[in-house]
């Protein structure tokens, strides 16, 4: 199992971003948060297949329809201590 950690940026708050992240995750059979940060970011951790992770990162650049992504930062991380996929 992998992780990454997404940094999103944009217009991603208010937009239903972390809800649809949270849905595509969870049909990709990933684990990990999809979070708000104070900067209007949205702070992305997922754990799963290389596969499964390249598809969330294609994705996030598309987002929900009323998102506009500005940008994507994808780094290695530790595999989330979770089960789930949640929103917080």
């Amino acid at each position: 199992m992998q992780a990454a950690r997404f940094l999103v940026s944009g217009v991603v708050q208010d937009v239903y971003y972390r809800a649809s992240t949270r849905q595509r995750a969870v049909a990709l059979g990933l684990v990990g948060h999809a979070r708000n940060q104070a900067d209007g970011s949205v702070d992305v951790v997922a754990a799963g297949s290389a596969a499964a992770l390249d598809a969330l990162e294609a994705w996030l650049w598309q987002g929900p329809p009323a998102a506009t992504v500005a940008a994507v930062t994808r780094t290695v991380c530790a595999v989330p201590p979770t089960e789930d996929f949640v929103t917080g």
